[in-house]
Protein backbone atom coordinates (compact mmCIF):
# COMPACT_ATOMS: atom_id res chain seq x y z
CA UNK A 1 0.00 0.00 0.00
CA UNK A 2 1.67 3.44 -1.42
CA UNK A 3 1.02 6.66 0.51
CA UNK A 4 1.54 10.15 -1.49
CA UNK A 5 3.19 12.73 0.91
CA UNK A 6 2.06 15.95 -0.48
CA UNK A 7 2.38 19.24 1.34
CA UNK A 8 0.49 22.23 -1.21
CA UNK A 9 2.23 25.06 0.38
CA UNK A 10 5.83 23.85 -1.23
CA UNK A 11 4.76 22.82 -4.34
CA UNK A 12 4.12 24.66 -7.02
CA UNK A 13 0.75 23.17 -8.62
CA UNK A 14 1.86 23.16 -12.46
CA UNK A 15 4.97 23.65 -14.23
CA UNK A 16 4.61 24.47 -18.00
CA UNK A 17 6.75 21.80 -19.39
CA UNK A 18 8.94 22.38 -23.27
CA UNK A 19 7.65 19.44 -24.58
CA UNK A 20 4.28 18.35 -23.83
CA UNK A 21 1.26 20.60 -22.73
CA UNK A 22 -0.19 17.93 -20.47
CA UNK A 23 -1.48 19.62 -17.18
CA UNK A 24 -0.76 15.80 -15.25
CA UNK A 25 2.70 15.08 -16.60
CA UNK A 26 3.61 18.98 -15.32
CA UNK A 27 2.27 18.43 -11.89
CA UNK A 28 4.76 17.15 -9.70
CA UNK A 29 4.60 16.27 -5.98
CA UNK A 30 8.17 16.55 -4.43
CA UNK A 31 7.84 13.63 -1.71
CA UNK A 32 5.94 10.10 -1.68
CA UNK A 33 5.75 7.64 1.24
CA UNK A 34 5.19 3.91 1.71
CA UNK A 35 3.95 2.59 5.24
CA UNK A 36 6.48 0.88 7.05
CA UNK A 37 7.02 -0.39 10.83
CA UNK A 38 10.68 1.91 10.10
CA UNK A 39 10.99 3.93 7.37
CA UNK A 40 14.53 4.88 5.45
CA UNK A 41 14.47 8.63 4.09
CA UNK A 42 16.22 8.98 1.05
CA UNK A 43 16.84 12.45 -0.89
CA UNK A 44 17.16 11.59 -4.67
CA UNK A 45 17.31 14.63 -7.74
CA UNK A 46 15.02 13.13 -9.27
CA UNK A 47 13.68 16.36 -11.51
CA UNK A 48 14.61 20.09 -11.46
CA UNK A 49 12.86 23.01 -11.44
CA UNK A 50 13.98 26.29 -13.78
CA UNK A 51 12.47 29.15 -15.62
CA UNK A 52 12.33 30.63 -19.24
CA UNK A 53 12.28 33.84 -19.47
CA UNK A 54 12.01 34.76 -15.58
CA UNK A 55 8.98 36.03 -15.73
CA UNK A 56 8.58 37.77 -12.17
CA UNK A 57 6.14 36.17 -9.66
CA UNK A 58 2.64 38.17 -8.29
CA UNK A 59 3.50 37.21 -4.75
CA UNK A 60 6.82 35.72 -3.07
CA UNK A 61 9.95 37.67 -4.49
CA UNK A 62 12.54 35.80 -6.28
CA UNK A 63 10.01 33.72 -7.79
CA UNK A 64 8.80 33.54 -11.25
CA UNK A 65 5.91 32.41 -13.20
CA UNK A 66 6.94 30.37 -15.68
CA UNK A 67 8.74 27.68 -13.91
CA UNK A 68 9.32 24.48 -15.77
CA UNK A 69 10.45 20.97 -14.75
CA UNK A 70 12.72 18.61 -16.10
CA UNK A 71 12.64 15.50 -14.81
CA UNK A 72 15.74 13.28 -14.51
CA UNK A 73 14.53 9.46 -15.66
CA UNK A 74 17.91 7.73 -15.66
CA UNK A 75 18.33 8.81 -11.67
CA UNK A 76 14.63 7.27 -10.89
CA UNK A 77 16.60 3.95 -10.63
CA UNK A 78 17.58 4.94 -7.65
CA UNK A 79 13.97 4.88 -6.59
CA UNK A 80 13.92 1.32 -8.32
CA UNK A 81 17.01 0.37 -6.50
CA UNK A 82 15.98 1.26 -2.55
CA UNK A 83 11.81 -0.49 -3.56
CA UNK A 84 14.08 -3.41 -4.79
CA UNK A 85 15.88 -4.04 -1.44
CA UNK A 86 13.41 -2.98 0.81
CA UNK A 87 11.00 -6.07 -0.89
CA UNK A 88 13.63 -8.43 -0.82
CA UNK A 89 14.01 -7.72 3.11
CA UNK A 90 10.35 -7.75 3.77
CA UNK A 91 10.02 -11.20 1.99
CA UNK A 92 12.67 -12.77 4.06
CA UNK A 93 11.41 -14.08 7.29
CA UNK A 94 14.85 -14.83 8.87
CA UNK A 95 15.67 -10.45 8.80
CA UNK A 96 13.40 -8.26 11.16
CA UNK A 97 10.57 -10.95 11.35
CA UNK A 98 7.13 -9.01 12.07
CA UNK A 99 9.00 -5.76 10.96
CA UNK A 100 8.41 -4.05 7.71
CA UNK A 101 10.30 -1.46 6.10
CA UNK A 102 9.33 1.52 4.27
CA UNK A 103 10.56 4.60 2.85
CA UNK A 104 9.87 8.21 2.94
CA UNK A 105 11.40 9.79 -0.65
CA UNK A 106 12.01 13.71 -0.84
CA UNK A 107 13.46 14.84 -4.75
CA UNK A 108 16.55 17.10 -4.01
CA UNK A 109 16.03 20.55 -5.03
CA UNK A 110 18.42 22.51 -6.97
CA UNK A 111 19.00 25.63 -4.90
CA UNK A 112 20.39 24.73 -1.36
CA UNK A 113 18.05 26.89 0.75
CA UNK A 114 15.67 24.17 -0.43
CA UNK A 115 17.54 21.67 0.37
CA UNK A 116 17.60 22.55 3.86
CA UNK A 117 13.97 23.33 3.67
CA UNK A 118 13.41 19.79 2.61
CA UNK A 119 15.38 17.89 5.38
CA UNK A 120 13.37 19.69 7.91
CA UNK A 121 10.04 18.89 6.45
CA UNK A 122 11.49 15.22 6.81
CA UNK A 123 12.44 15.84 10.79
CA UNK A 124 9.57 17.96 11.79
CA UNK A 125 6.55 16.21 9.22
CA UNK A 126 4.91 19.43 9.30
CA UNK A 127 4.24 21.73 6.04
CA UNK A 128 5.81 25.16 7.65
CA UNK A 129 8.65 23.60 9.70
CA UNK A 130 10.54 24.72 12.64
CA UNK A 131 13.97 23.64 12.76
CA UNK A 132 13.78 22.38 16.84
CA UNK A 133 10.26 21.59 16.70
CA UNK A 134 9.31 17.67 16.15
CA UNK A 135 5.17 18.12 16.38
CA UNK A 136 4.26 16.31 12.78
CA UNK A 137 3.29 12.83 12.56
CA UNK A 138 5.81 10.39 14.22
CA UNK A 139 7.45 7.82 12.10
CA UNK A 140 10.29 5.80 12.80
CA UNK A 141 12.98 6.57 10.54
CA UNK A 142 16.64 5.32 11.66
CA UNK A 143 18.56 6.54 8.70
CA UNK A 144 19.06 8.84 6.06
CA UNK A 145 20.33 7.95 2.27
CA UNK A 146 21.34 10.49 -0.02
CA UNK A 147 23.69 11.26 -2.87
CA UNK A 148 24.65 10.88 -5.44
CA UNK A 149 25.73 14.98 -5.44
CA UNK A 150 28.65 15.02 -2.37
CA UNK A 151 27.57 18.77 -1.82
CA UNK A 152 23.95 17.75 -1.45
CA UNK A 153 25.32 15.21 0.95
CA UNK A 154 27.32 17.85 3.24
CA UNK A 155 24.31 20.57 3.51
CA UNK A 156 21.79 16.95 4.94
CA UNK A 157 24.85 15.59 6.92
CA UNK A 158 25.62 19.18 8.61
CA UNK A 159 21.50 19.05 10.18
CA UNK A 160 21.58 15.38 10.88
CA UNK A 161 24.76 15.22 12.85
CA UNK A 162 22.86 18.28 15.09
CA UNK A 163 20.29 14.72 16.30
CA UNK A 164 23.06 12.26 15.83
CA UNK A 165 20.96 10.77 12.73
CA UNK A 166 22.72 7.66 10.88
CA UNK A 167 23.40 9.28 7.43
CA UNK A 168 24.65 7.02 4.56
CA UNK A 169 25.72 8.25 1.08
CA UNK A 170 25.78 6.29 -2.26
CA UNK A 171 27.41 9.03 -4.50
CA UNK A 172 31.47 8.80 -5.14
CA UNK A 173 33.75 8.40 -2.15
CA UNK A 174 34.72 11.54 -1.13
CA UNK A 175 37.50 12.86 1.44
CA UNK A 176 35.62 16.01 3.21
CA UNK A 177 32.77 13.58 4.01
CA UNK A 178 35.05 11.28 5.52
CA UNK A 179 36.29 13.58 8.17
CA UNK A 180 34.72 12.16 11.56
CA UNK A 181 35.19 16.04 13.04
CA UNK A 182 32.48 17.28 10.49
CA UNK A 183 30.57 14.38 9.77
CA UNK A 184 30.22 12.28 12.72
CA UNK A 185 27.42 10.61 11.86
CA UNK A 186 28.19 9.63 8.14
CA UNK A 187 28.81 6.81 6.14
CA UNK A 188 29.84 6.27 2.56
CA UNK A 189 29.40 3.41 0.51
CA UNK A 190 31.60 3.82 -2.41
CA UNK A 191 35.07 2.64 -1.87
CA UNK A 192 37.92 5.13 -2.72
CA UNK A 193 39.62 6.16 -5.41
CA UNK A 194 42.95 5.53 -4.36
CA UNK A 195 44.24 3.87 -7.05
CA UNK A 196 42.09 5.24 -10.39
CA UNK A 197 45.06 7.20 -11.14
CA UNK A 198 47.18 4.34 -12.02
CA UNK A 199 44.11 2.47 -13.60
CA UNK A 200 43.75 5.62 -16.51
CA UNK A 201 47.46 5.30 -16.35
CA UNK A 202 47.56 1.44 -17.75
CA UNK A 203 44.65 2.53 -19.99
CA UNK A 204 46.71 5.39 -21.93
CA UNK A 205 49.87 2.61 -21.85
CA UNK A 206 47.82 -0.03 -23.33
CA UNK A 207 47.60 1.97 -26.32
CA UNK A 208 50.65 4.20 -26.31
CA UNK A 209 48.91 7.22 -25.93
CA UNK A 210 51.53 9.82 -24.34
CA UNK A 211 49.64 13.20 -25.53
CA UNK A 212 46.53 13.91 -23.38
CA UNK A 213 44.64 16.40 -22.47
CA UNK A 214 42.89 16.29 -19.26
CA UNK A 215 39.83 17.79 -17.56
CA UNK A 216 38.83 17.83 -13.61
CA UNK A 217 36.79 19.88 -11.48
CA UNK A 218 37.74 23.17 -9.54
CA UNK A 219 37.55 21.28 -6.02
CA UNK A 220 39.29 19.35 -3.95
CA UNK A 221 38.56 16.26 -5.52
CA UNK A 222 40.42 17.81 -8.82
CA UNK A 223 43.18 19.03 -6.82
CA UNK A 224 43.80 15.42 -5.51
CA UNK A 225 43.56 13.14 -8.68
CA UNK A 226 45.37 15.80 -10.19
CA UNK A 227 47.94 15.32 -8.08
CA UNK A 228 47.61 11.89 -8.74
CA UNK A 229 47.75 11.69 -12.39
CA UNK A 230 50.99 13.77 -12.66
CA UNK A 231 53.03 11.83 -10.88
CA UNK A 232 52.04 8.61 -12.67
CA UNK A 233 51.90 10.26 -15.88
CA UNK A 234 55.43 11.45 -15.63
CA UNK A 235 56.72 8.19 -14.04
CA UNK A 236 55.39 6.74 -17.40
CA UNK A 237 56.51 9.08 -19.64
CA UNK A 238 53.06 10.59 -20.30
CA UNK A 239 52.38 14.40 -21.03
CA UNK A 240 49.77 16.52 -20.65
CA UNK A 241 48.43 18.14 -23.70
CA UNK A 242 46.60 20.39 -21.94
CA UNK A 243 45.14 21.51 -18.43
CA UNK A 244 41.64 22.70 -17.76
CA UNK A 245 39.86 23.28 -14.64
CA UNK A 246 36.02 23.56 -14.83
CA UNK A 247 34.23 25.43 -12.10
CA UNK A 248 30.78 23.62 -11.14
CA UNK A 249 28.66 26.91 -11.41
CA UNK A 250 29.82 27.15 -15.60
CA UNK A 251 26.88 25.12 -17.65
CA UNK A 252 26.55 25.00 -21.39
CA UNK A 253 25.42 28.26 -21.86
CA UNK A 254 28.33 29.96 -19.41
CA UNK A 255 30.53 32.40 -21.16
CA UNK A 256 33.81 30.83 -19.69
CA UNK A 257 33.04 27.02 -21.28
CA UNK A 258 32.43 28.52 -24.44
CA UNK A 259 35.89 30.29 -24.26
CA UNK A 260 37.34 27.08 -23.11
CA UNK A 261 36.19 24.81 -25.45
CA UNK A 262 37.19 25.52 -28.60
CA UNK A 263 40.96 25.27 -27.15
CA UNK A 264 39.82 21.51 -26.68
CA UNK A 265 38.20 21.00 -29.88
CA UNK A 266 41.42 22.54 -31.58
CA UNK A 267 43.73 20.65 -29.28
CA UNK A 268 46.39 18.27 -31.02
CA UNK A 269 45.38 15.53 -28.75
CA UNK A 270 42.82 13.11 -29.69
CA UNK A 271 42.50 11.99 -26.26
CA UNK A 272 40.94 13.54 -23.38
CA UNK A 273 40.40 12.40 -19.40
CA UNK A 274 37.70 13.50 -18.40
CA UNK A 275 37.36 13.41 -14.17
CA UNK A 276 34.52 14.49 -11.82
CA UNK A 277 30.74 13.61 -10.80
CA UNK A 278 27.36 14.11 -12.40
CA UNK A 279 27.27 17.74 -10.93
CA UNK A 280 31.04 19.17 -11.42
CA UNK A 281 31.25 18.70 -15.11
CA UNK A 282 27.56 18.49 -16.18
CA UNK A 283 28.01 21.63 -18.27
CA UNK A 284 30.85 20.06 -19.70
CA UNK A 285 29.30 17.29 -21.17
CA UNK A 286 26.06 18.59 -22.13
CA UNK A 287 27.91 21.34 -24.19
CA UNK A 288 30.62 18.12 -25.72
CA UNK A 289 27.12 16.41 -26.46
CA UNK A 290 25.66 19.86 -27.99
CA UNK A 291 28.40 20.45 -30.22
CA UNK A 292 28.91 16.92 -31.72
CA UNK A 293 32.36 16.43 -31.30
CA UNK A 294 33.03 12.94 -32.62
CA UNK A 295 37.37 13.07 -33.10
CA UNK A 296 38.21 12.60 -29.47
CA UNK A 297 38.35 9.64 -27.15
CA UNK A 298 36.88 10.27 -23.85
CA UNK A 299 38.33 8.46 -20.84
CA UNK A 300 35.58 9.12 -18.24
CA UNK A 301 35.42 8.63 -14.44
CA UNK A 302 32.71 6.07 -12.99
CA UNK A 303 30.32 9.04 -12.22
CA UNK A 304 30.04 10.08 -15.48
CA UNK A 305 26.47 10.47 -17.26
CA UNK A 306 25.24 13.31 -19.61
CA UNK A 307 21.52 14.64 -20.64
CA UNK A 308 22.27 13.91 -24.31
CA UNK A 309 20.98 16.54 -27.13
CA UNK A 310 21.81 15.12 -29.89
CA UNK A 311 19.17 12.85 -30.52
CA UNK A 312 17.90 14.16 -33.48
CA UNK A 313 21.40 12.81 -35.04
CA UNK A 314 23.17 9.67 -35.44
CA UNK A 315 26.28 10.55 -34.29
CA UNK A 316 27.21 11.15 -30.65
CA UNK A 317 29.74 12.43 -29.19
CA UNK A 318 30.48 9.94 -26.55
CA UNK A 319 30.38 7.27 -28.55
CA UNK A 320 33.63 5.15 -28.08
CA UNK A 321 34.22 6.09 -24.30
CA UNK A 322 36.01 4.59 -22.42
CA UNK A 323 34.73 4.59 -18.76
CA UNK A 324 36.33 3.52 -15.30
CA UNK A 325 33.86 2.17 -13.00
CA UNK A 326 34.13 0.10 -9.69
CA UNK A 327 33.35 -3.70 -10.08
CA UNK A 328 30.21 -4.85 -8.48
CA UNK A 329 28.43 -7.88 -8.96
CA UNK A 330 25.13 -8.33 -11.74
CA UNK A 331 22.04 -8.32 -10.45
CA UNK A 332 19.76 -10.20 -12.42
CA UNK A 333 17.19 -10.57 -10.18
CA UNK A 334 16.75 -6.49 -10.18
CA UNK A 335 17.00 -6.43 -14.23
CA UNK A 336 13.64 -9.37 -13.45
CA UNK A 337 12.02 -6.88 -11.07
CA UNK A 338 12.52 -4.01 -13.49
CA UNK A 339 10.02 -5.68 -16.19
CA UNK A 340 7.37 -5.75 -13.15
CA UNK A 341 7.31 -2.41 -12.06
CA UNK A 342 4.36 -0.21 -13.73
CA UNK A 343 2.59 2.20 -12.55
CA UNK A 344 -0.87 0.26 -12.18
CA UNK A 345 1.25 -1.96 -9.68
CA UNK A 346 2.64 1.05 -7.86
CA UNK A 347 -0.58 3.51 -8.24
CA UNK A 348 0.86 6.16 -5.86
CA UNK A 349 4.32 6.65 -7.22
CA UNK A 350 4.10 9.82 -9.47
CA UNK A 351 6.75 9.48 -11.14
CA UNK A 352 6.07 5.84 -13.26
CA UNK A 353 2.84 7.80 -14.70
CA UNK A 354 4.90 10.28 -16.34
CA UNK A 355 7.22 7.41 -17.76
CA UNK A 356 3.62 5.77 -19.52
CA UNK A 357 2.30 9.26 -20.51
CA UNK A 358 6.05 10.30 -22.23
CA UNK A 359 6.92 6.92 -23.81
CA UNK A 360 4.16 4.59 -23.94
CA UNK A 361 1.37 6.91 -25.20
CA UNK A 362 -0.79 6.47 -21.92
CA UNK A 363 -3.61 9.13 -21.44
CA UNK A 364 -4.24 10.63 -18.31
CA UNK A 365 -7.53 10.99 -16.72
CA UNK A 366 -9.03 14.76 -16.65
CA UNK A 367 -10.87 14.37 -13.46
CA UNK A 368 -7.72 12.71 -11.37
CA UNK A 369 -4.57 12.90 -13.22
CA UNK A 370 -4.64 8.48 -12.74
CA UNK A 371 -3.44 6.79 -16.10
CA UNK A 372 -6.06 5.13 -18.25
CA UNK A 373 -5.92 1.50 -19.41
CA UNK A 374 -5.18 2.66 -23.16
CA UNK A 375 -1.27 2.32 -23.36
CA UNK A 376 0.87 -0.05 -25.27
CA UNK A 377 0.35 -3.38 -24.52
CA UNK A 378 3.05 -5.19 -22.59
CA UNK A 379 4.85 -1.30 -21.90
CA UNK A 380 7.81 -2.03 -19.55
CA UNK A 381 10.95 0.08 -18.25
CA UNK A 382 13.17 -2.31 -20.08
CA UNK A 383 12.05 -1.38 -22.91
CA UNK A 384 13.12 2.22 -22.96
CA UNK A 385 15.86 3.56 -25.19
CA UNK A 386 19.16 3.22 -23.28
CA UNK A 387 20.28 7.38 -22.80
CA UNK A 388 16.78 7.48 -21.13
CA UNK A 389 17.31 4.80 -18.81
CA UNK A 390 18.97 1.68 -18.04
CA UNK A 391 17.19 -1.36 -16.35
CA UNK A 392 20.75 -3.06 -15.39
CA UNK A 393 21.78 -1.63 -11.75
CA UNK A 394 24.38 0.82 -12.25
CA UNK A 395 27.06 1.52 -9.38
CA UNK A 396 25.13 3.84 -7.84
CA UNK A 397 21.82 1.60 -7.63
CA UNK A 398 24.34 -0.87 -6.26
CA UNK A 399 25.34 1.13 -3.37
CA UNK A 400 22.16 1.86 -2.40
CA UNK A 401 20.74 -2.24 -2.41
CA UNK A 402 23.92 -2.54 -0.68
CA UNK A 403 23.05 0.57 2.38
CA UNK A 404 19.23 -0.84 2.24
CA UNK A 405 20.77 -4.04 3.45
CA UNK A 406 23.07 -2.52 5.92
CA UNK A 407 20.32 -0.79 7.64
CA UNK A 408 18.07 -3.71 8.10
CA UNK A 409 21.18 -6.02 9.48
CA UNK A 410 22.06 -3.57 11.34
CA UNK A 411 18.79 -3.02 12.94
CA UNK A 412 18.63 -6.77 13.26
CA UNK A 413 21.45 -7.35 15.27
CA UNK A 414 20.56 -4.33 17.54
CA UNK A 415 16.68 -5.72 17.85
CA UNK A 416 18.59 -9.20 18.98
CA UNK A 417 21.27 -7.36 21.68
CA UNK A 418 18.13 -5.25 22.94
CA UNK A 419 16.03 -8.83 23.84
CA UNK A 420 18.79 -10.40 25.35
CA UNK A 421 19.69 -7.59 27.70
CA UNK A 422 16.06 -5.83 28.12
CA UNK A 423 13.00 -8.59 27.63
CA UNK A 424 10.12 -6.98 26.75
CA UNK A 425 6.54 -8.70 26.72
CA UNK A 426 5.00 -10.40 23.55
CA UNK A 427 3.68 -8.07 21.57
CA UNK A 428 5.40 -4.43 22.87
CA UNK A 429 6.34 -2.41 20.70
CA UNK A 430 10.57 -2.69 20.37
CA UNK A 431 11.78 1.25 20.92
CA UNK A 432 15.09 2.52 20.35
CA UNK A 433 16.31 6.16 19.31
CA UNK A 434 18.59 7.01 16.28
CA UNK A 435 21.69 7.47 17.68
CA UNK A 436 21.69 4.05 19.20
CA UNK A 437 22.28 2.83 15.64
CA UNK A 438 25.47 3.97 15.42
CA UNK A 439 28.15 1.16 16.30
CA UNK A 440 26.02 -1.28 14.91
CA UNK A 441 25.85 0.28 11.19
CA UNK A 442 29.16 0.95 11.45
CA UNK A 443 30.38 -2.56 11.79
CA UNK A 444 28.21 -3.29 9.20
CA UNK A 445 29.19 -1.30 6.52
CA UNK A 446 33.03 -2.19 7.76
CA UNK A 447 32.34 -5.78 7.26
CA UNK A 448 30.22 -5.14 3.57
CA UNK A 449 33.21 -2.74 2.47
CA UNK A 450 36.21 -5.80 3.31
CA UNK A 451 33.67 -8.33 1.76
CA UNK A 452 32.92 -6.22 -1.35
CA UNK A 453 36.19 -4.62 -1.87
CA UNK A 454 39.11 -6.52 -0.64
CA UNK A 455 38.25 -9.94 -2.21
CA UNK A 456 40.97 -12.66 -2.81
CA UNK A 457 42.43 -13.20 -6.21
CA UNK A 458 45.14 -15.07 -6.50
CA UNK A 459 46.44 -15.49 -3.40
CA UNK A 460 46.40 -11.85 -2.73
CA UNK A 461 44.10 -8.90 -1.56
CA UNK A 462 42.46 -6.64 -4.17
CA UNK A 463 42.23 -3.28 -2.81
CA UNK A 464 40.57 -1.93 -5.69
CA UNK A 465 38.91 -3.14 -8.48
CA UNK A 466 37.63 -1.47 -11.65
CA UNK A 467 35.34 -2.79 -14.80
CA UNK A 468 36.24 -0.31 -17.92
CA UNK A 469 33.40 0.04 -20.00
CA UNK A 470 33.02 0.95 -23.72
CA UNK A 471 30.29 3.46 -24.32
CA UNK A 472 28.17 2.15 -27.56
CA UNK A 473 26.02 4.89 -28.57
CA UNK A 474 26.11 4.62 -32.48
CA UNK A 475 22.98 5.32 -33.56
CA UNK A 476 22.46 7.76 -31.09
CA UNK A 477 20.08 6.20 -28.38
CA UNK A 478 21.56 3.06 -28.23
CA UNK A 479 23.40 3.87 -25.11
CA UNK A 480 24.86 0.62 -24.18
CA UNK A 481 28.10 0.60 -21.60
CA UNK A 482 29.88 -2.42 -22.96
CA UNK A 483 32.45 -4.30 -20.64
CA UNK A 484 35.40 -4.37 -22.18
CA UNK A 485 38.47 -5.07 -19.54
CA UNK A 486 39.40 -4.86 -15.69
CA UNK A 487 42.08 -3.30 -13.67
CA UNK A 488 42.87 -4.77 -10.10
CA UNK A 489 45.45 -3.83 -7.62
CA UNK A 490 47.10 -7.00 -5.27
CA UNK A 491 49.26 -6.15 -2.48
CA UNK A 492 51.28 -9.04 -3.31
CA UNK A 493 50.80 -9.26 -7.05
CA UNK A 494 50.19 -5.71 -7.88
CA UNK A 495 48.23 -3.72 -10.68
CA UNK A 496 46.32 -6.76 -12.92
CA UNK A 497 45.49 -5.22 -15.88
CA UNK A 498 43.35 -6.81 -19.15
CA UNK A 499 41.51 -5.48 -22.02
CA UNK A 500 39.96 -6.95 -24.89
CA UNK A 501 40.49 -4.45 -27.62
CA UNK A 502 38.37 -6.44 -30.53
CA UNK A 503 35.14 -5.94 -28.63
CA UNK A 504 35.90 -1.75 -28.51
CA UNK A 505 33.99 0.10 -30.73
CA UNK A 506 35.51 3.91 -31.74
CA UNK A 507 34.61 7.41 -31.92
CA UNK A 508 32.47 7.83 -35.06
CA UNK A 509 34.70 8.59 -38.53
CA UNK A 510 37.88 6.41 -36.61
CA UNK A 511 38.91 3.43 -38.86
CA UNK A 512 41.41 1.90 -36.42
CA UNK A 513 42.88 2.67 -32.94
CA UNK A 514 43.02 6.54 -32.34
CA UNK A 515 46.56 7.73 -31.87
CA UNK A 516 47.36 10.49 -29.31
CA UNK A 517 51.48 11.09 -29.44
Amino acid sequence: MFWIFTFGLLCIPIFVCAFTDNECYVTCSDYFYREGDVTIGAFFPLHIYYTGNKVPGKYLPYSFQDYRVQYKFKNYQFVLALVFAIEEINRNPDLLPNTTIGYDIYNIPFTEKNILRSIFLWRTRIINPLPNCDCGQKRKSPVVLTGPSWSASAHIGTFLQLYKIPQVTFGPFDSILNDRGQFNSLYQMSPKDTSLSLAIVFLLLQFRWSWVGLIIPDDHRGTQILSDLRENMENHGICIAFLKIISSAWNAFSNELWKNMYKIEESSANVIVIYGDIISVQGLMRHIAQLLVTWKVWVLSSSWDVDTHSDYFMVESFHGSLVFSHHHDEMVEFMNFVQTVNPYKYPEDNYLPKFWHLFFKCSFSEFNCQLLENCQPNASLDLLPRHHFDPAMNEEGYNIYNAVRAVAYSIHEMNLQKIQTQPYAKGEEMVFFQWQLHPFLKNTIMRSHIGRHTATHGGGNLDAQYDILNFWNFPSGLGLKVKVGTYSLSAQQGPQFSLCEQMIQWPTGFTMICISA
